[in-house]
């Protein structure tokens, strides 16, 4: 078989899907170049669809980080009777109000591959900002409390506004590190400045927490990037299916027109080259039969017989080509009636003994007796074993022998099985002379040149009946041809109703 790369019109579109095949290859192979040319190991173009979700994230969350620092402010005024907390409460506003024009500024703008890392450094910048808001409250005091209580409100609200700003912020790489690292920072310098338990305490809670919600919102954003890359390449995949689609379509109508083209060329044929060769035949057998009188050059009658045989080789294989046509397109409808397969089998053997005397070829048959009825086409099976008996006594040498057996197969159907003891056909070239215009090496060098479609024309035939094809050949031993008719088809006869006599009705009785 050939791998070159067809040229037709017919196979243009189809040969052009070729260039999809190095496309999941390639995109990995950029996707893989992006990756280890960044630093974070995530493309640009998903680090874009993270900041946009972040914006987004900002946008819809824009009074969760108000609402805490009020809630805080009040519960601090509420405990330790402190109004300066009430300043700390409007910057923290502020700042907030700064992230929230920069996410504003973003959005107006649009966020590109080309600006990503710039409105990154912002949205940290901002987080910087608001981290210093957090790091003041850190530093509150409250001159008239005692114990711990106060330490104890401070330390529950930093972890509360620690969990709202990792929640609100687990798109924005670092953001939840660069927040909250003044916060830890001013808790350490005070724990240093005055070694208090309860400072201590504090600071490491804090600082525990950032670690553990820094480690948990890098997963998260990883699982986030993997998600995004399964969706991207499903859409490239949908994309690239719909590609495959429209080129299959495409190609369809083509084959579509293409088939249309062949059934007019035939239905052209049928009628172009029939009536000429009617002429050709009946001509040539009235010369060569010296109808109108003698030939006296004997070249000349030999010649006319030669154009006798070529003409009805050339019909045979008009009328096999038709009917193929016929077959594949769905147009070749079944006359289906009560037949006997042993007696057309019959018939063709006697349609055929006198090629096979000539070649002094012997035909024995191994028929059952009593077989039923089958509900088939006739002139079709006639066809189908021909076709098998000429192709036995085509390739059968001089004093060869072919066997004949019609039975019942296992499964309660019918077969004829036609076994010669030819050259045979090698195994590898068995689905050759099964394509249409298929012919064995052997079987064309020991016999005359055939046309290629007597097999094809009985699988197709078979099919029809819903039947079934085997070919079994054995290199130098011969060759069987086996066509099975399912039990289906098989008439079973009945046994004639045994007349009854008739019931007489009963009478009714009144009380």
């Amino acid at each position: 078989m050939s791998t070159g790369v067809s040229t037709s019109t017919d196979k243009i579109i189809v040969d052009k899907s070729r260039s999809l095949r190095n496309k999941a290859v390639t995109r990995t192979v950029r996707a893989t170049r992006e990756r280890l040319q960044t630093a974070t190991g995530i493309s640009p173009g998903f680090e874009r669809e993270m900041m946009q979700l972040h914006i987004d994230s900002v946008a819809q969350g824009a009074l969760a980080v108000p609402m805490v620092v009020v809630l805080i402010a009040a519960g601090g005024i509420y405990l330790t009777q402190e109004v300066g907390l009430v300043a700390w409460a409007v910057l923290a506003l502020s700042m907030h109000a700064i992230g929230m024009l920069v996410a504003r500024r973003a959005r107006k703008h649009g966020i590109t591959g080309e600006n990503v890392r710039r409105w990154h450094r912002r949205f940290l910048i901002s987080q910087v900002l608001m981290g210093f808001a957090w790091a003041a409250f850190a530093l509150q005091n409250c001159g008239p409390c005692t114990g711990v209580t106060f330490d104890f409100y401070k330390g529950s609200a930093l972890l509360v506004a620690l969990a709202v700003t990792a929640m609100s912020t687990l798109m924005l790489r670092h953001a939840i590190l660069y927040a909250f690292t003044p916060t830890v920072a001013a808790l350490a310098g005070s724990a240093l400045v005055s070694p208090v338990p309860a400072t201590l305490a504090m600071a490491t809670i804090i600082s525990a927490a950032l670690v553990f919600l820094v480690f948990m919102t890098h997963r998260l954003r990883h699982t986030s990037a993997q998600l995004l890359s399964s969706q991207s390449e499903k859409d490239d995949l949908i994309a690239e299916l719909e590609v495959a689609k429209s080129m299959s379509d495409e190609a369809r109508r083509r084959a579509e027109e293409a088939n249309l083209a062949k059934s007019r060329f035939l239905a052209s044929m049928s009628h172009e080259l029939r009536t000429p060769l009617n002429a050709i035949l009946g001509f040539s057998e009235v010369m060569s039969t010296e109808v109108l009188g003698p030939l006296n050059n004997p070249v000349y009658k030999e010649y006319t017989s030669d154009i006798h045989h070529s003409g009805q080789h050339l019909l045979n294989l008009i009328n096999e080509i038709l009917d193929l046509s016929r077959i594949e397109a769905g147009k070749y409808d079944l006359s289906e009636d009560s037949v006997h397969l042993v007696d057309i089998a019959e018939d063709c053997i006697g349609m055929v003994q006198l090629r096979a005397r000539a070649k002094n070829i012997t035909i024995s048959e191994q028929v059952e007796s009593g077989m039923p009825a089958v509900w088939a086409d006739e002139k079709a099976l006639r066809q189908v074993i021909l076709n098998l008996l000429s192709n036995a006594v085509k390739f059968t040498p001089q004093g060869g022998e072919v066997v004949v057996k019609a039975g019942w197969t296992a499964g309660g159907g019918q077969y004829v099985s036609i076994r010669d003891n030819g050259p045979g056909i090698p195994e590898e070239e068995i689905p050759v002379v099964l394509s249409a215009f298929g012919q064995g090496s052997i079987a064309i060098k020991s016999a005359e040149q055939g046309t290629g479609l007597g097999l094809p024309i009985v699988q197709a035939i078979l099919a029809k009946h819903n039947g079934e094809f085997i070919l079994k050949s054995k290199l130098r031993e011969g060759t069987e041809a086996i066509a099975i008719l399912p039990a289906k088809r098989v008439l079973q006869s009945l046994p004639a109703v045994s007349e009854t006599r008739a019931v007489s009705p009963r009478r009714k009785s009144f009380a």
